[in-house]
């Protein structure tokens, strides 16, 4: 459990960062693809947040 917890908390952080990013980028180009990956891994962490949920009832 603590290696889901770990990756959890790693797509959050990969999600804030990218999100940092794009908020800063000054071409556009630039902020969109930050903005996608960004999304990307906010999904990440709430796919994570369900396994995570998962396992918590079967236990």
């Amino acid at each position: 459990m603590p290696l889901l917890q770990a990756k959890l908390e790693r797509f959050e952080t990969l999600a804030a960062e990218c999100e940092l990013i794009a908020g800063r980028a000054l071409d556009g180009g630039k902020r969109e693809l930050y903005l996608r990956l960004g999304a990307h891994y906010r999904a990440l962490a709430t796919d994570m947040q369900a396994v995570i949920a998962s396992v918590d009832a079967a236990a």
